[in-house]
């Protein structure tokens, strides 16, 4: 799975749920074989995404450091 190359412009929220969304469709059955890799694909871009937005906070958090309270 690749990280999106620009920014994405769904939330880690809005990614997270419709991956969600996707997730169901393909447990729930009853599609086309097409259709199946359509979700699949659609839910791979979508973890992507989630992906992204989580390496980000991870940096934002290493550059932050810890803390000597």
């Amino acid at each position: 799975m690749s990280e999106p190359s620009t920014p994405p412009t769904q939330s880690y929220e809005q990614a997270r749920e419709e991956l969600a969304d996707v997730v169901r469709k393909l447990e729930g059955g009853g599609l086309t074989l097409e259709e199946s890799l359509a979700l699949w694909e659609r839910g791979e871009e979508l973890a992507g995404i989630c992906q992204h937005w989580l390496d980000a906070a991870r940096e934002r958090l290493d550059r932050v450091g810890p803390t000597d309270d």
